[in-house]
């Protein structure tokens, strides 16, 4: 792990953005230009948060040197132990390439600080259409933000719902949000995202195993709805929204189902 730990900086895009505030208390652990907060109840993270400065990407290999983070006491995180014998994947919150930039010590610090079990999550391992346009997301987003500056941030997380179905004494998550931001013409803007794994964790938890799979179902949504799907305050990523915020949490009528990257609004 990392011995440098400033980690996510909320005036990295002009406009400041603070980390969200979580309802329940949480480790804050700050790396290479990310950070986790980690919920140490339930193992997993509350929030991911992390800067990422397209201009100054590095391109190295993947390590998948997973770690144990030494700052957290091995009970207050989810371990190898839950990624055996089945088909789940250690799945990156704060994806391995986006803190992986700046001078080449930096970048690989980054790279090896992305590999902590805190900023892991149970996500089913099968690629398809869903999850493939889900990775794709922020470089979609950075592609869109390099004509206004080449910054984005961006925050990840789990919906650590209280009837998530428990496998291996791990309540694994149905619903992922991710929350990108940047500012154009110094003004803060945002888009947000739910990726539902729920057929994948139903049948994974009456099963014991991994059986065939229909595709991951990938919204845009309001940010107002991740603030109340997670109990987050997302502060001023609400108002800067790119969705016009309307209806109320149970009208999914304004969840826009999306198929290819280009159905992205922002």
């Amino acid at each position: 792990m990392s011995t440098v730990e400033a980690g996510y900086d909320p005036t990295f895009l002009g406009p400041p953005v603070p980390l969200p505030v979580p309802a329940q208390a949480v480790r804050t652990l700050p790396s290479t230009h990310f950070t986790v907060l980690l919920d140490p109840e339930r193992g997993l993270a509350a929030a991911t948060a992390v800067n990422i400065d397209g201009a100054q990407l590095v391109n190295l290999e993947r390590s998948d040197d997973w770690h144990l983070d030494p700052r957290v006491p091995a009970d207050e995180q989810v371990g190898p132990e839950l990624y055996v014998r089945n088909d789940l994947d250690r799945g990156h919150l704060v994806r391995r390439r986006d803190p992986v930039w700046g001078d080449l010590v930096t970048a690989r610090r980054a790279n090896l600080d992305t590999f902590a079990y805190p900023n892991a999550a149970p996500q089913a391992s099968a690629f398809n259409q869903g999850e493939l346009l889900w990775v794709g997301l922020e470089d979609h987003v950075l592609e869109y933000a390099r004509a206004q500056g080449s910054r984005v941030s961006v925050f990840t997380g789990p919906v650590l719902a209280d009837d998530d179905p428990i496998y291996r004494g791990v309540g694994i998550p149905r619903l992922f949000w991710k929350v990108a931001a940047w500012a154009s013409a110094g003004e803060l803007r945002a888009a947000a995202f739910v990726l539902d794994q729920t057929p994948f964790v139903t049948r994974l938890q009456a099963a014991g195993e991994v059986p065939p799979l229909g595709p991951f179902r990938t919204f845009q949504v309001p940010v107002a709805d991740v603030e109340e799907l997670t109990g987050l305050d997302l502060g001023p990523l609400t108002g800067a929204d790119v969705l016009a915020p309307v209806g109320a949490l149970g009208d999914r009528q304004r969840w826009l189902p999306l198929t290819a990257l280009d159905e992205v609004r922002l």
